[in-house]
């Protein structure tokens, strides 16, 4: 998956009604029709957040005789896990070597209070 197919995804992610509308596909294939049913737009405007996720890869539409049915592409979750895992794992590595650090410090560490600054207010008129 080229970075810029990712970005599709995450920016067709990006709206509530489409992540909405991919949770209720998670669920089973749903028409048009269907998915517009809880929102307050029109057909129009659920067939355009369609045409979002159809355009990343998240889902696509077939046909059954008069149907046509809107299909989750889940496949295109693994691709993003994958993406997300590498830097979940960067992450947990880093803080890994932080905790053998911070293991590794005497216990009997006394931390050191910041200066202690006398607060002056300026004075009136001048430029802060």
């Amino acid at each position: 998956m080229t970075g810029d197919a990712l970005s599709r995804v995450f920016s067709a992610l990006s709206d509530p009604i489409r992540r909405d509308m991919v949770a209720r596909l998670a669920v089973g294939d749903a028409t048009v029709n269907q998915l517009a049913e809880p929102y307050d737009v029109t057909v129009q405007a659920v067939s355009k957040h369609l045409k979002v996720l159809e355009d990343a890869g998240v889902v696509s539409r077939t046909r059954e005789a008069q149907r046509r049915p809107v299909h989750l592409e889940a496949e295109i979750f693994d691709l993003m896990t994958s993406w997300i895992e590498r830097y979940r794992r960067q992450a947990e590595e880093r803080f890994q070597r932080l905790d053998e650090l911070l293991r590794g410090l005497p216990d009997d560490i006394e931390p050191i209070p910041p200066p202690h600054r006398a607060f002056t207010p300026p004075e009136r008129g001048a430029p802060t």
